[in-house]
């Protein structure tokens, strides 16, 4: 399993690529990215490496809570607001308080992005799950509903985990195989749409089917 970069979606762009074809990007803001922890199989029965991300104001690291300060002060490093762990198979290289920025994807061609998807809140079948309702007309008692989920004497009972009106969005939702269009400083260009809203975090690994 290959690192995974803490970043922070910033809205969508349109830019020209090298053929001169109109692409639609995703911005992410990819601030460096700190080791707060590196474990190894010897002490904790695995490798894997802990990066922090997003980095407190100084207001944020004033009202946190003590064992948040205590780790990052036992770390030596910045506090940050959030915290992912990797597992990789080889940790050798990487040091606590080191710097891990966007460079890392330069070599990338294609990267999965995990996010937090838009919540729009209690919806109907229709618009969940994709109904095409009863008819329109006045007479009808029926427009929008999911109808009967009801059953006979037997079992007579209603069957768990139907196609229900209920909660719609933010659930963690992960969108591969995207391209990387581009990378300029602390700012990563990404091909099409990743979960989320504007200032959502988002988590960039290297593509698991595409490389």
């Amino acid at each position: 399993m290959s690192l995974t970069f803490i970043g922070q979606k910033k809205g969508m762009a349109q830019i020209f690529d090298q053929d001169g074809k109109l692409v639609v990007c995703t911005v992410i803001l990819a601030e460096p990215n700190t080791v707060l922890e590196i474990k190894r199989k010897e002490t904790h029965g695995y490798n894997s490496v802990q990066l922090s991300g997003i980095p407190m104001t100084a207001a944020q690291a004033k009202r946190a809570k003590k064992p948040i300060k205590g780790r990052f002060e036992k770390a030596n490093v910045q506090p940050g607001n959030v915290i992912r762990e990797s597992r990789i198979e080889e940790v050798d290289q990487y040091q606590v308080g080191q710097q891990i920025d966007a460079s890392i994807f330069a070599d990338v061609k294609f990267v999965d992005v995990e996010g937090v998807s838009k919540g729009k809140g209690f919806q109907g079948v229709m618009k969940l799950h994709g109904f095409a309702g009863g008819p329109a007309a006045h007479g009808s008692g029926f427009h929008r509903h999911a109808g009967s989920t009801g059953m006979r004497s037997t079992p007579g009972r209603c069957f768990p985990g139907g196609p229900r009106a209920s909660r719609m969005g933010g659930d963690k939702k992960t969108v591969q195989s995207l391209r990387v269009v581009a990378i300029k400083g602390n700012v990563l260009l990404i091909a099409g749409a990743v979960p989320g809203a504007r200032s959502g975090i988002v988590y960039i690994r290297k593509s698991i089917k595409r490389g």
